[in-house]
């Protein structure tokens, strides 16, 4: 028998409260996207920065601050997380410039890295009873999906009444309320792993990660020359390898490097990776699409995407209940499959008369992916011992934001080129504005703007073609990916219950 904290499930809807404004963060700027463009002038390059800046550096940063949370205590790492999350989010809603904008987001990536390894760390701690640690991850699951289904809604319903900032000063009651649970709550004194944190070791693992990952971005979108961007993935693969070998020989690690070994880990990051690529990707796309092309508000959009949410809520529970039932290895393969179903069948679908199976395809996307990765979250979680849960779930975590900023990095390219191949502009139009207004549709906005009639409305139209023209193949690009995904989840996962 496993020793029952009295105030666990309090102590879960705290964490659970916690996660929620970090994954409203992830969502909520898609639909801002158009508003703050416009508002600050920015560039296509500056928009993927202030996307992106957000899970390239909390990629590097979740496994050090995981590690730390083992150290010192959950408890006192998630309320510093919780503390820097709520200043950065002020600083963001009265950023002036892109540049502020990105300086902000660059605070708001170290709090979130605070808080995500905390909360599940929280969660293997608090739950020693695998059932009742599979509900609980269900429930937290079900935040984090509906969560990010949610952002969308919310921000809409923000800009119909309030300017872009909004959907970030929104954080600051939250984490003020949050902030003030958790520390009632949760326990003073908890059990840590012994040995100190090297802060020369984290170092080298956050400049070695945001190396490698800044070298596929920079190589993907091609920002950077081919000599730099060799030269970035060279350094960040030289640190990363003297950090390995400094945990291979340590007699305490900061690291634990054998959790690697575990083929439910391992699916469970590549899980994470890919599919919340390819959802962060597919959701920015159909953001832009309902706002830029089919001429939505904010708010019409976020209601046009309330079917994912709220399937996603229900998702969680589900997972955990069906994963204690028939086992994780078939739910987690399962949902994946009937996700990418519902994305095939989305890519060929006129969202101009959505109709019943526009809406009940969306449902079943946001129900089958939240009970995939909560399905992931009980396999990771459940593969280790409670003394190395922040461990595990920042890299778990990892892989949900490297797969957010590289799926965002990846989809943001190809209808970048996609866009310029396909977009065709009057041939009056001077050719520095045309330059801009080619590179997405975003830009071509900004530069109609500048314009006057027919010319303006020549170019928007232009812009809404050349967008339409690759929705369908982005939808059906992240179907086989989820698809050829379910596929090895199921291989990975054989004789998982029998370990465990």
């Amino acid at each position: 028998m496993f020793p029952v904290i009295p105030r666990r499930w309090l102590i879960l809807l705290a964490v659970m409260l916690a996660f929620l404004p970090v994954v409203l963060d992830m969502t909520i700027l898609h639909i801002t996207v158009p508003s703050l463009t416009l508002a600050l002038d920015a560039s296509a390059t500056e928009v993927l920065w202030i996307i992106d800046i957000y899970p390239l550096l909390t990629a590097g940063l979740l496994v050090p601050m995981g590690t730390l949370a083992d150290r010192v205590g959950n408890r006192r790492v998630l309320l510093t997380g919780l503390v820097v999350f709520g200043i950065a989010s002020l600083l963001a809603a009265f950023a002036q410039t892109p540049t502020m904008l990105i300086g902000a987001r660059v605070l708001l990536a170290l709090g979130g890295s605070m808080i995500v390894p905390c909360v599940l760390g929280i969660i293997r701690r608090t739950f020693e009873d695998e059932d009742e640690r599979a509900m609980a991850l269900g429930l937290w699951g079900t935040v984090g999906a509906a969560g990010a289904a949610v952002g969308p809604l919310i921000g809409g319903g923000l800009l119909e009444h309030f300017w872009w900032g909004s959907v970030f000063l929104i954080n600051v009651p939250i984490v003020l309320m949050v902030a003030s649970l958790v520390f009632l709550l949760l326990p003073r004194t908890e059990t840590t792993t012994p040995g100190h944190w090297a802060l020369g070791q984290a170092l080298l693992l956050i400049a070695g990660t945001i190396s490698i990952v800044y070298g596929i971005k920079a190589g993907v979108g091609a920002t950077q020359s081919l000599v730099i961007t060799v030269l970035v993935l060279a350094l960040g693969l030289s640190m990363l390898t003297i950090f390995v070998r400094q945990q291979v020989r340590s007699s305490a690690p900061m690291l634990d490097l054998s959790l690697f070994s575990r083929p439910a880990i391992l699916a469970g990051m590549i899980m994470a990776v890919v599919t919340t690529g390819a959802l962060a990707g597919v959701e920015l796309t159909l953001a832009q699409e309902l706002q830029y092309v089919l001429g939505r508000t904010p708010l019409q959009a976020g209601i046009f995407m309330i079917p994912i949410m709220a399937a996603a809520a229900v998702g969680g529970p589900v997972a955990g209940y069906l994963s204690n039932r028939f086992g994780l290895r078939l739910v987690a393969s399962l949902s994946l499959e009937v996700a990418a179903a519902a994305l095939a069948f989305l890519a060929l679908a006129d969202f101009r008369n959505p109709g019943f199976l526009v809406p009940t395809m969306l449902a079943l996307l946001g129900l089958t992916l939240s009970t995939g990765l909560t399905a992931s979250s009980i396999a990771i979680m459940g593969s280790v011992e409670a003394s190395k849960g922040g461990e595990a779930g920042s890299l778990e975590a990892t892989g949900y934001e490297l797969g957010t900023g590289l799926g965002i990095t990846f989809f943001g390219v190809f209808m970048s080129r996609v866009f310029s191949h396909s977009i065709s502009l009057p041939s009056d139009l001077a050719q520095p504005l045309a330059e801009r207004a080619a590179r997405s549709i975003g830009d071509s906005y900004v530069v109609a703007q500048e314009l006057t009639e027919p010319q303006a409305a020549a170019v928007i139209e232009a812009a809404k073609a050349a967008f339409s023209a690759t929705h369908s193949t982005l939808l059906m690009t992240s179907a086989g990916l989820i698809g050829c995904l379910g596929v090895l989840v199921f291989i990975m996962l054989r004789g998982y219950r029998d370990r465990n």
